[in-house]
C-alpha cells in the first residue's frame, strides 16, 4: 500500500492506474459483483451445464449493460 501511495504521489493517480491495471481491476470485480448478485452458487453439478449456467448469467448481465448504455443521435 505504501508504495502504491508513493507511487500516486510522484506520477499522480491516472498514470499510477494505467501502469498498476487499476483500472482494469476495478472494472473485473464490479462484474463479479453483479455475478453473484445473480446467485452465489451454481446450482447444476454436470460441468457442462455449469457452463451453460454461466454463459446464461453473462448473457444477462451484457443484456443489462446494453439497455445501460445511451444511444446519442445527432441533431439537425
Amino acid at each position: 500500500r505504501n508504495e502504491a501511495l508513493r507511487a500516486i504521489k510522484r506520477f499522480g493517480r491516472t498514470l499510477w492506474r494505467r501502469w498498476s491495471g487499476y483500472h482494469r481491476r476495478s472494472r473485473v470485480e464490479t462484474k463479479m459483483n453483479c455475478m453473484k448478485l445473480l446467485g452465489q452458487k451454481l446450482m447444476s453439478r454436470d460441468f457442462d451445464r455449469q457452463t451453460a449456467e454461466l454463459q446464461v448469467r453473462i448473457a444477462i448481465l451484457n443484456r443489462f449493460t446494453a439497455l445501460g448504455i445511451p444511444v446519442t443521435q445527432p441533431v439537425g
